[in-house]
């Protein structure tokens, strides 16, 4: 099981943000440990999909080497992670679509498994981590059926990623609340205050 892929699954890196955090800079390029962000999580992500899309807004031709579709919003002005999972889920290959933000450098294989497991339990509903009673609507596996009802969402004014899910009845995958691979990288300081995972 180790070395399969997950099956009918397509796997988003989030990688559209303005980078507000980090000054202005686009996030998933900002280096970490001699790495761009993106590229750590592409070393958990490639071996495990066939259909691996990044949502980036520019620079393209530097994410391109990371993904095997490049997607980004159609929206203007940055309009959010709403907005990159719209254009993930309009061009996913498979039923089920994994999300998953660049800037968690700590995820590894057996948190994207442990995501895929749960949400084949009850693969037509939507599947959000959650650390106690906190959301973390940016690990997700989201059923691509419905694509068309967050594009109605969406044209009613919705930007809110859990919202859309939990008004889909989406179900939590519960982990500790001090889960080190949920880590959001998303300042300098942060980057510079953790070191890079074990084994790397």
């Amino acid at each position: 099981m180790q070395n399969s892929m997950l099956m009918d699954c397509s796997i988003l890196l989030l990688a559209g943000g303005q980078g507000r955090r980090m000054g202005g800079r686009d996030k998933g390029l900002v280096e970490w440990h001699g790495k761009p962000l993106i590229a750590w999580s592409h070393r958990v992500a490639r071996s495990l999909t066939d259909d691996l899309l990044i949502s980036c807004n520019r620079n393209h031709s530097l994410y391109a080497p990371f993904a095997d579709k490049l997607v980004e919003d159609d929206w203007s002005d940055f309009a959010g992670p709403l907005a990159g999972i719209r254009a993930g889920l309009a061009v996913a290959r498979h039923p089920l679509l994994m999300v998953l933000p660049c800037d968690a450098p700590l995820i590894d294989d057996s948190l994207l498994r442990q995501l895929y497991l749960a949400a084949r339990q009850a693969p037509s509903v939507p599947l959000m981590v959650r650390r106690g009673v906190q959301w973390e609507p940016l690990f997700c596996i989201i059923p691509t059926a419905l694509c068309p009802a967050i594009e109605a969402a969406w044209k009613d004014g919705e930007r809110s990623n859990r919202r859309v899910l939990t008004s889909h009845g989406a179900r939590p995958l519960d982990l500790d609340p001090n889960d080190p691979r949920l880590a959001n990288l998303n300042s300098p300081d942060l980057l510079s205050a953790q070191p890079p995972p074990q084994g790397t």
